[in-house]
């Protein structure tokens, strides 16, 4: 078996429809190897849920009689690293058009854009680059390459993206919230294709595979620190809002991005 697969059975999840419990629907398409299990205040055995007890029977007897989770296929992967840094370099032009940040290497690439006038797209991939050594040691060469890719889009993406859309007026309140949950979201469709998108997150994505604490609670902890290291950057106000998406995003990972959930690979 490949090096870096124990991190991906760790970071499974919701076949399906993911969570719709957020407004930040969306459908990827995994197969289906899975059994949905419930989680009820009332007991299995009552009436009501004598027909529900049956199905999760059947289905886990399908899961087990199937062996090992199904690979996502190489369009899969393909669809997934693609609409994962669509939704991130929306959220970088979002940012950028409010005057946010965000944190992780995106977020000093933000800072030298700011300070310098350096294109976004560019810096962020060659920061990102001292990354790729560790992950390629720790987390493998599939993840690795994947990773590569992702940056790469991203940035590209994020440099091409403005000649394509541009938004006349923009809340710095709505830029934070959409911003927060299109990263998150994101970064969970990367995540789950064994994939991201470098710097915090290649750490934080090891230290949940290595140790079990949540990527969620590092990725806030980084996030949150390179943000108020902006302060001698950008105005209070919008190191504020940017705080705020940090922890809306780094809030939506922390409760969708859990170990033993996810059946793809």
């Amino acid at each position: 078996m490949r090096a870096g697969h124990g991190f991906i059975r760790k970071i499974k999840g919701l076949p399906g429809v993911i969570r719709a419990a957020w407004p930040w629907v969306f459908i990827e398409t995994l197969g289906t190897n899975f059994a949905v299990l419930p989680d009820m205040s009332t007991p299995l055995s009552s009436p009501a849920n004598s027909g529900l007890v049956s199905s999760v029977d059947a289905a886990a007897a399908v899961s087990a009689s199937s062996g090992p989770a199904l690979r996502h296929g190489r369009f899969e992967d393909a669809q997934a690293l693609f609409t994962g840094s669509l939704f991130v370099s929306i959220t970088m032009m979002l940012f950028a058009q409010a005057g946010l940040l965000t944190g992780s290497t995106a977020g000093i690439a933000f800072l030298l854009h700011y300070v310098t006038g350096l294109p976004f797209g560019a810096t962020f991939f060659v920061i990102n680059i001292p990354f790729y050594w560790f992950a390629w040691k720790r987390m493998g060469a599939e993840f690795t390459i994947k990773t590569f890719v992702s940056v790469a889009m991203l940035a590209l993406m994020a440099d091409v993206g403005p000649r394509f859309i541009h938004i006349d007026y923009l809340n710095p309140l709505y830029a934070a919230v959409a911003g927060g949950l299109l990263m998150g979201s994101g970064c969970l469709f990367l995540a789950r294709h064994h994939s991201s998108l470098g710097g915090a997150t290649i750490v934080s994505l090891y230290l949940q595979d290595r140790y079990g604490i949540r990527a969620g609670k590092v990725q806030m902890m980084i996030d949150c620190t390179v943000v108020l290291l902006a302060l001698a950057v950008v105005p209070l106000e919008r190191v504020a809002y940017s705080v705020l998406a940090a922890v809306i995003m780094s809030m939506f990972l922390w409760i969708s991005h859990r170990p033993g959930r996810y059946q793809g690979n």
